[in-house]
């Protein structure tokens, strides 16, 4: 199986025919349907866990949306009635979010739903934050935040069915060259993120660092790389999960798959909204 860009889908356990044990769950499908009484018709009944299907990944997925929107719509609301509280919120968010997928990923927790559920409230108040925050930088400029909220969800929904439809048709085959040169790109980006905070923090560039985030014509261009690399990454995320169906890895494995592509799609999200900010702001 082909390692994922997301660090989420990276540390999945795996051995050899399927995937070993995801959390308290029992060892994988495949090794235990070998060993299971042939005479017991009902498998389950029997400590052996049903296999992963699509239908688990888009459910786990949805609720994982779903209660993370729901908590968007909440903190902006709350924002701008408290604007005080909008970065701080963010802030929290961001950083309690981060936590946890440390935690579900070297922790092997992936399959917790608590954990998933969890990030997904964290990040809902990051997203509802950083949209808030955007959204009255437009503001202020003359813009809409409403328009350039909706701009950026469309955006992020076209950009992953999109995604799903190249992944589908075998437009673009995701073999282990197109995932090293993926996964460089992101270490790359990633360092340059924490370069460029590092070096604002100590008031280069006029507190802007590198200029990444400044708006200007290199912060478009990063921007652009930053969503390019979060869409093919979907690629890679798609293949694993499908890989992971194939071998019959657990049911209870779909919230691992849910966590990987909410990671994904908060951060192209991110970025789709400061890129639409620097035009709208100008």
């Amino acid at each position: 199986m082909r390692e994922s860009s997301n660090p989420v889908f990276r540390s999945l356990p795996k051995q050899q025919g399927g995937y070993a044990q995801f959390g308290t769950g029992a060892a994988g499908y495949g090794t235990q349907a070998v060993h299971a009484d042939p005479y017991v018709t009902d498998q389950r009944q029997a400590g052996v866990a049903r296999p992963m299907t699509i239908d688990d990944v888009v459910t786990k997925t949805g609720i994982t949306l779903a209660v993370l929107t729901a908590v968007a719509v909440a903190t902006y609301v709350f924002a701008g009635i408290n604007p005080g509280l909008a970065l701080p919120l963010s802030l929290i968010g961001a950083l309690g979010g981060l936590v946890l997928v440390l935690i579900a990923t070297f922790g092997r927790k992936m399959d917790n739903p608590a954990i998933v559920l969890s990030y997904a409230v964290l990040e809902g108040m990051f997203v509802g934050g950083i949209s808030w925050v955007f959204g009255k930088s437009v503001e202020i400029a003359g813009g809409s935040a409403g328009a350039l909220i909706t701009q950026a969800v469309l955006g992020t929904l076209g950009v992953f069915f999109g995604m799903l439809v190249v992944y589908k048709t075998g437009a673009i085959r995701v073999t282990p060259k197109f995932t090293r040169f993926i996964v460089a790109g992101l270490f790359g980006v990633f360092a340059l993120m924490l370069g460029n905070f590092l070096l604002a923090m100590f008031g280069v560039g006029g507190g802007e660092g590198m200029g990444l985030r400044s708006g200007g014509t290199l912060a478009i261009i990063f921007s652009l790389i930053c969503i390019g690399l979060a869409a093919f990454s979907f690629l890679i995320d798609f293949d694993a999960a499908d890989q992971m169906i194939r071998a019959g890895a657990p049911e209870k494995a779909a919230w691992g798959v849910a966590l990987g592509l909410t990671v994904t799609l908060v951060w192209l999200y991110v970025e789709i909204l400061r890129l639409l900010s620097y035009f709208n702001s100008d």
